[in-house]
């Protein structure tokens, strides 16, 4: 999966509390290929109408927030069930990062499986971002830009002035540095684990007895 260091893209707030993954891929797509058409799948029916129109009133359809690579979330984001197509449309839409005050559990943990980065951040913040963005008039798509280091666990929306910090599990953290999932680190540590099972195996020979 694609390493993830540092973003600076265009960011859509998404309002909503518990925001399920069916929602954010409904069922009756689960059993798609993932092909080029996976995408499409992302948020279906609040996307589009019954008709396969494009909705005008949702986030990710309007003009200034099309092409966002970074959602700003409400608390519970991808509660519900465990289906990984949730990360998947997600990511083949071009989503790279997720702030929100909370998450579901297993939501979250498909997401750093996946390359997709999921940040909590306070409810009061993460409200106030959202609704800068949806005030942002201004004509110059920068305004709206979110900046991400992974490796200082910052967050900066500098068209906006605000800066926050965050938290990541030390593994987790490395495995998007580096841009890896758990099998693919552990295999990156094959001689220092190989050098420790010599070792281990001369200091207590009986043991292989």
């Amino acid at each position: 999966m694609q390493a993830f260091t540092h973003l600076r893209a265009l960011a859509a707030p998404l309002e909503g509390r518990n925001v399920d993954t069916d929602q954010i891929i409904p069922a009756r797509f689960l059993k798609k290929n993932r092909d080029e058409l996976y995408k499409t799948y992302l948020f279906h029916d609040l996307r589009f109408d019954d008709h396969g129109a494009p909705r005008p009133d949702f986030i990710l359809n309007r003009p200034p927030f099309q092409g966002a690579q970074i959602l700003v979330a409400d608390e519970n984001f991808g509660c519900g069930s465990s289906r990984e197509g949730a990360v998947y449309c997600l990511s083949d839409f071009g989503i790279r990062a997720i702030l929100a005050p909370s998450f579901g559990d297993i939501f979250f943990n498909n997401c750093l499986k996946n390359g997709l980065l999921p940040i909590r951040l306070e409810a009061k913040s993460l409200a106030v971002v959202r609704q800068a963005l949806l005030d942002s008039s201004d004509s110059n798509a920068a305004i709206r830009e979110i900046s991400i280091d992974l490796s200082a666990c910052t967050v900066q929306a500098p068209g906006l002035g605000m800066q926050y910090t965050f938290t990541m599990d030390p593994f987790w953290h490395e495995c998007l540095l580096k841009g890896v999932d758990e099998l693919a680190l552990t295999l990156s540590y094959a001689s220092d684990i190989e050098n420790f099972e010599r070792q281990h195996h001369n200091a207590h020979p009986w043991l292989a007895s």
